[in-house]
Protein backbone atom coordinates (compact mmCIF):
# COMPACT_ATOMS: atom_id res chain seq x y z
CA UNK A 1 0.00 0.00 0.00
CA UNK A 2 1.46 3.33 -1.05
CA UNK A 3 -0.01 6.47 0.50
CA UNK A 4 0.36 10.25 0.39
CA UNK A 5 0.85 12.09 3.69
CA UNK A 6 0.79 15.88 4.08
CA UNK A 7 1.07 16.29 0.32
CA UNK A 8 4.12 13.99 0.01
CA UNK A 9 3.74 10.88 -2.13
CA UNK A 10 6.41 8.17 -2.27
CA UNK A 11 8.55 8.23 -5.44
CA UNK A 12 9.16 4.65 -6.49
CA UNK A 13 11.25 3.68 -9.50
CA UNK A 14 9.26 1.65 -12.02
CA UNK A 15 11.63 -1.34 -11.64
CA UNK A 16 11.27 -1.48 -7.84
CA UNK A 17 9.11 -4.17 -6.26
CA UNK A 18 6.82 -3.13 -3.42
CA UNK A 19 4.79 -5.97 -1.92
CA UNK A 20 1.06 -5.33 -1.79
CA UNK A 21 1.37 -6.23 1.91
CA UNK A 22 3.93 -3.46 2.60
CA UNK A 23 3.01 0.09 3.70
CA UNK A 24 4.98 3.01 2.25
CA UNK A 25 3.86 6.53 3.14
CA UNK A 26 5.02 10.11 2.80
CA UNK A 27 8.37 11.55 1.80
CA UNK A 28 10.01 8.32 0.60
CA UNK A 29 12.11 7.67 -2.50
CA UNK A 30 12.94 4.10 -3.60
CA UNK A 31 15.51 3.48 -6.33
CA UNK A 32 15.66 1.10 -9.27
CA UNK A 33 15.59 -2.66 -8.70
CA UNK A 34 15.02 -2.21 -4.97
CA UNK A 35 12.45 -4.31 -3.14
CA UNK A 36 10.20 -3.97 -0.11
CA UNK A 37 8.78 -7.25 1.16
CA UNK A 38 5.54 -8.20 3.01
CA UNK A 39 4.86 -6.63 6.36
CA UNK A 40 7.44 -3.87 5.94
CA UNK A 41 6.49 -0.32 6.93
CA UNK A 42 8.37 2.70 5.57
CA UNK A 43 7.11 5.95 7.11
CA UNK A 44 8.38 9.22 5.72
CA UNK A 45 6.05 11.29 7.88
CA UNK A 46 8.62 13.22 9.96
CA UNK A 47 11.56 13.43 7.55
CA UNK A 48 12.60 12.24 4.08
CA UNK A 49 13.82 8.69 3.51
CA UNK A 50 15.91 7.96 0.41
CA UNK A 51 16.57 4.33 -0.49
CA UNK A 52 19.10 3.70 -3.26
CA UNK A 53 19.13 1.19 -6.08
CA UNK A 54 19.36 -2.60 -5.73
CA UNK A 55 18.44 -2.46 -2.03
CA UNK A 56 16.18 -4.95 -0.30
CA UNK A 57 14.17 -4.57 2.86
CA UNK A 58 12.97 -8.03 3.84
CA UNK A 59 9.74 -9.03 5.54
CA UNK A 60 8.46 -7.13 8.58
CA UNK A 61 11.06 -4.38 8.47
CA UNK A 62 10.39 -0.95 9.94
CA UNK A 63 11.98 2.15 8.44
CA UNK A 64 11.17 5.44 10.17
CA UNK A 65 13.09 8.54 11.19
CA UNK A 66 12.83 11.95 12.77
CA UNK A 67 15.73 13.30 10.69
CA UNK A 68 16.62 12.78 7.02
CA UNK A 69 17.65 9.18 6.27
CA UNK A 70 19.76 7.77 3.48
CA UNK A 71 20.00 4.05 2.70
CA UNK A 72 22.60 3.37 0.02
CA UNK A 73 22.84 1.15 -3.03
CA UNK A 74 23.19 -2.65 -2.85
CA UNK A 75 22.06 -2.85 0.77
CA UNK A 76 20.49 -6.03 2.13
CA UNK A 77 18.30 -5.46 5.20
CA UNK A 78 17.15 -8.71 6.82
CA UNK A 79 13.85 -9.78 8.34
CA UNK A 80 12.38 -7.83 11.27
CA UNK A 81 15.00 -5.05 11.24
CA UNK A 82 14.23 -1.67 12.80
CA UNK A 83 15.92 1.12 10.83
CA UNK A 84 15.68 4.44 12.68
CA UNK A 85 19.17 5.73 11.87
CA UNK A 86 20.51 8.55 9.69
CA UNK A 87 22.54 6.55 7.18
CA UNK A 88 23.33 3.10 5.87
CA UNK A 89 26.17 3.07 3.34
CA UNK A 90 26.52 1.09 0.12
CA UNK A 91 26.95 -2.69 -0.12
CA UNK A 92 26.07 -3.26 3.52
CA UNK A 93 24.28 -6.18 5.20
CA UNK A 94 21.98 -5.62 8.16
CA UNK A 95 21.22 -8.96 9.86
CA UNK A 96 17.81 -10.20 10.94
CA UNK A 97 16.30 -8.57 14.06
CA UNK A 98 18.94 -5.82 14.25
CA UNK A 99 17.98 -2.36 15.52
CA UNK A 100 19.66 0.78 14.19
CA UNK A 101 18.86 3.63 16.58
CA UNK A 102 18.39 7.32 15.86
CA UNK A 103 21.31 9.35 14.54
CA UNK A 104 23.41 6.21 13.99
CA UNK A 105 25.45 5.99 10.80
CA UNK A 106 26.58 2.76 9.16
CA UNK A 107 29.42 3.01 6.65
CA UNK A 108 29.98 1.32 3.29
CA UNK A 109 30.77 -2.44 3.08
CA UNK A 110 29.66 -3.08 6.67
CA UNK A 111 27.94 -6.02 8.34
CA UNK A 112 25.62 -5.50 11.31
CA UNK A 113 25.09 -8.91 12.89
CA UNK A 114 21.71 -10.46 13.56
CA UNK A 115 20.09 -9.11 16.72
CA UNK A 116 22.61 -6.28 17.12
CA UNK A 117 21.61 -3.02 18.77
CA UNK A 118 23.37 -0.07 17.17
CA UNK A 119 22.99 2.62 19.81
CA UNK A 120 21.90 6.23 19.24
CA UNK A 121 24.54 8.28 17.45
CA UNK A 122 26.94 5.36 16.92
CA UNK A 123 29.20 5.80 13.88
CA UNK A 124 30.21 2.51 12.26
CA UNK A 125 33.24 3.06 9.98
CA UNK A 126 33.46 1.58 6.48
CA UNK A 127 34.21 -2.17 6.29
CA UNK A 128 33.36 -2.79 9.96
CA UNK A 129 31.61 -5.87 11.37
CA UNK A 130 29.51 -5.10 14.48
CA UNK A 131 27.58 -7.48 16.74
CA UNK A 132 25.96 -7.56 20.16
CA UNK A 133 23.78 -5.57 22.51
CA UNK A 134 25.01 -2.90 22.51
CA UNK A 135 26.78 -3.34 19.17
CA UNK A 136 30.56 -3.39 19.22
CA UNK A 137 33.09 -3.59 16.40
CA UNK A 138 34.51 -7.09 16.03
CA UNK A 139 36.73 -6.64 13.03
CA UNK A 140 36.99 -5.75 9.37
CA UNK A 141 34.61 -7.12 6.74
CA UNK A 142 36.47 -9.42 4.36
CA UNK A 143 36.30 -9.36 0.57
CA UNK A 144 34.60 -12.79 0.75
CA UNK A 145 31.84 -11.37 2.97
CA UNK A 146 31.38 -8.40 0.65
CA UNK A 147 31.04 -10.84 -2.27
CA UNK A 148 28.34 -12.75 -0.35
CA UNK A 149 26.45 -9.50 0.28
CA UNK A 150 26.63 -8.69 -3.43
CA UNK A 151 25.40 -12.19 -4.27
CA UNK A 152 22.43 -11.79 -1.88
CA UNK A 153 21.56 -8.51 -3.57
CA UNK A 154 21.61 -10.16 -7.01
CA UNK A 155 19.42 -13.04 -5.82
CA UNK A 156 16.82 -10.60 -4.50
CA UNK A 157 16.88 -8.45 -7.64
CA UNK A 158 16.09 -11.58 -9.68
CA UNK A 159 13.42 -12.76 -7.25
CA UNK A 160 11.73 -9.34 -7.09
CA UNK A 161 11.53 -9.30 -10.91
CA UNK A 162 9.83 -12.69 -10.79
CA UNK A 163 7.35 -11.40 -8.20
CA UNK A 164 6.59 -8.37 -10.41
CA UNK A 165 6.17 -10.55 -13.52
CA UNK A 166 3.71 -12.73 -11.63
CA UNK A 167 1.71 -9.73 -10.42
CA UNK A 168 2.49 -10.30 -6.76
Amino acid sequence: MIRTFNGKTPKIHQTAFISEAAYVVGDVEIGENSSVWPGTVIRGDHAPIVIGKNTQIEDNGLVHTGTPMSIGDNVHIGHNVVVHCSRIGDTTLIGNHATLSEYAEIGDFCVVGAGALVTPGMKVPDRTFVVGVPAKAKGEVSEDRIAITRQSVEIYIKMSREYKEQGL
